[in-house]
Parts: structure tokens; sequence; C-alpha cells
């Protein structure tokens, strides 16, 4: 099969977008299909390189930091590949190259899938001075965009539930992103361990409370230092990753006295980003906004307990008293950290058990549901059962 992923996030960048196509296009590579990707430049010269046709791009990061919106002269990459004739478009963004993921899907004749990865309406702090208007317009936004394919991916039931809510009426599959397991079993050297947290400045004896991820208003992390406040002894906490909020989080670190216990790691290689959460003895997140959240599976493949705020997109994935807490209040999060660190049999059983309940998330499984969702939308869209409409679809779907 030949597959065409288009998406305004690309490698080298580093979000959960970006881990979820590079693990999906490696697995169907594997399987045998052709995979090619279609996704913005770092600046304005349009190039290839491997597959990946990287367009010309302009810097938008005052709608988004990091955000980039394509150049007008996008001509040359759509007939490229209208030639080239993918028998399926799987678009992973809703602005720059969704447009462009619709033209080449609709010359061809092939189905348009689209995986919806953001709860816009959790972000609106960036877009609208009204949560209310906010929420309103992101769920006008999706619904416009989604109506315009030909199936749409939820990584989780609380986002199927989300668009349902939503009135989006192409049809919905779930299929949970993997991730690869094996980045992330095998243990970390001791002297390697040693040598990071020395150069880190956290000091021996100190348990590490590990999130990894942007530091911006969206992920709550004034929670995460306000937990780590309230807990007693010798516990490290280490941020890895950056984003707008570095500045006021180091701030607020400062003003509750523990700026020396708060490690701010910045932004981390993905290849190296298994060695941090293996520097961990807990994994932390506070936040609410995500669909999968892809690094609480990352912290579990690295056997760290996950203590987490409850969210819809963690049923099945945090198990409270197996592989780690959901919990409810900064109270109980303190709570629950307390009595995991004083326990240590405790602490690692239930880094064995977050180890097992990862095997869920594995590439090689996510790309298997994609290739079978693939499948069903092909024969779909070749059959006169297609001409009947959505609800024809959503069975077969």
């Amino acid at each position: 099969m030949k597959i065409l992923i288009t998406s305004d996030w690309y490698a080298p960048a580093v979000n959960g977008v970006v881990t979820s196509i590079l693990n999906l296009r490696r697995e169907l590579t594997a399987r045998g299909h052709e995979v090619r990707v279609l996704t913005l430049a770092e600046g304005m010269h349009s190039f290839e390189k491997d597959g990946v046709y990287y367009l010309g791009s302009l810097d938008a990061g005052l709608i988004y930091p990091g955000a980039r919106l394509r150049s007008l002269a996008a001509g040359q990459a759509v007939e490229q590949f209208i030639r080239w004739k993918p028998d399926l478009v799987h678009s992973q963004c809703e602005f720059s190259t969704f447009s462009l993921a619709k033209r080449i899907a609709r010359a061809v004749n092939a189905p348009l899938i689209h995986t919806y990865h953001t709860v816009y309406e959790d972000y609106t702090h960036y877009f609208s001075p009204s949560r209310r208007w906010g929420k309103k317009l992101a769920a006008a936004f999706s619904r416009w965009v989604l109506d315009q394919t030909d199936g749409v991916i939820a990584p989780t039931e609380k986002v199927r539930a989300l668009l349902e809510g939503y009135g989006v009426s192409a049809p919905v599959k779930v299929i949970p992103t993997g991730i690869d397991l094996d980045a992330f079993s095998p243990p970390l050297d001791p002297e390697k361990r040693a040598g990071m947290r020395r150069a880190l400045g956290i000091p021996e004896g100190d348990r590490v409370l590990v999130y990894v991820g942007r530091l911006a208003r969206e992920k709550n992390l004034e929670e995460v230092l306000e937990c780590r406040a309230a807990l007693s002894g010798n516990v490290t906490l280490l941020l890895v990753g950056d984003g707008p909020e570095r500045a006021a989080l180091e701030e607020k670190a400062q003003a509750l006295g523990i700026r020396d216990k708060v490690v701010f790691a910045g932004m981390v290689a993905r290849e190296k980003v298994a060695d941090y959460y293996r520097l961990g003895d807990v994994f932390v997140s506070a936040s609410s906004s995500e669909t999968q959240g892809l690094t609480y599976a990352e912290a579990l493949a690295a056997g760290l307990p996950a203590l987490c705020r409850a969210d819809p997109c963690l049923d099945g994935v945090i198990q409270n008293g197996c592989n780690g807490w959901q919990y409810q209040s900064r109270e109980e999060l303190a709570r629950r950290l307390s009595e995991l660190l004083a326990d240590e049999e405790e602490l690692r059983a239930m880094g064995g058990r977050a180890a097992f309940s990862a095997g869920k998330f594995s590439a090689r499984r996510f790309a298997q549901s994609a290739e079978e969702g693939y499948e069903q939308a092909l024969a779909v869209k070749r059959s006169p059962a297609w001409a009947k409409g959505a609800a024809v679809w959503q069975k077969a779907w």
C-alpha cells in the first residue's frame, strides 16, 4: 500500500505528534508498505530527503510556540504526490498541511483519514480571551475540518466522546498511539546514571520525581511544584523539556523555597529521552489537557510508577494501586508520593507492574490497528456502499 502522511510537525521537533508519526511510519514500512511524508521545513527552503518532503514555511510562534505556516508555493509538492498516487492519505494536523492532504486525496480518489491529536478547547488561552467562546470556536473548527475527511482516528475514548459532542459527522475509530517499547526497557548503566545525576546537580541519595513534556500553562506544572514543596525528605523534581512557562516556573520554585530541589533539564534529544525517564523513581503529571499522553506510556515502559491527575484519557492506562495512581487533588498527590517513596518494596513492585502494563502500547500493535483501519477505508471507498453515506461507513469501521 502507498501511504502518504501529512503533518505540520516532524523531526527534529519533539512532541507527541512527531513521536506518533515516526513510530507509525517505521512500523508500517516494516510491514511492507511504502510510506512518504509531507511536512513543513524549519525555513523557507523546500527540499526532499529520505521520502520526506519538507515544504518551505514561515515562523508562526506568535500564534502558538514553535508553530509554522506553509508558504504559498506548494503546487510542486502537491503535483509530485498526485503523480505518485497514494492509496491512502493520513493527515495528522488541522492547519497548513491539511488542505494539501485533502487536495491530494481528492485528486487520486484516495480515502482521507485524519488523527485528532489535540484537544483545542484546552488551549483557549493561546487564541481567545474568553474560555467559553474559545471552546465554541474549537468545537466549530474541529467539526469543520473533520467533516471534510473520510474517517477520523481518535487516540482514546475521551477524544471520541469529545468529537461526538462536537457533532462531527465523519466516522471515528479509536486507535491508541504506540511507542517503541524497546527504547525504554533496558536499565540504565549504573555508572552512566550516576554521571547524569552529577551533571544535573541531583544530590546523591535523593529520590527523583520526573516530568517529561512541554513547560506550558496547560500542563498545570505549578501544581507539581506545590506538591514538591509539601513533601519532606530528600526529593528532587526533574523537569525535562522546555516551553513558554519555564521562567514563570523557575520563579514559582524560588518563591516556594524549593529552587535547589527542582532541576530544569531543558530540551533533550529524542534518542536520549529514555535515559532521563530512567533517572527517576516516580513519574508525575498534573495535566488534564492530553488526548492520550504518550509520556505516560513511556514512563510505564521505563518501569516508573505514574502519579497523574485523573483524566478520562487515562482509563485503562494508570490503574490505581497497580502501576500508579490517578489523583484528584494536590493533597492526594502529596500523600500518595509520600507513602510510595517511604516504601521501597512497594515502589519496586509497582515499577515492575508499570513496565508490564506498558505492553499494550507497542508501536507494532499501533501500526497493525492503523493498517486494519486503512484496509477497511479502502474497501468501503471502492464499494457501492460508499455512495450511501457515512452511516454505512461508520458501521464498516
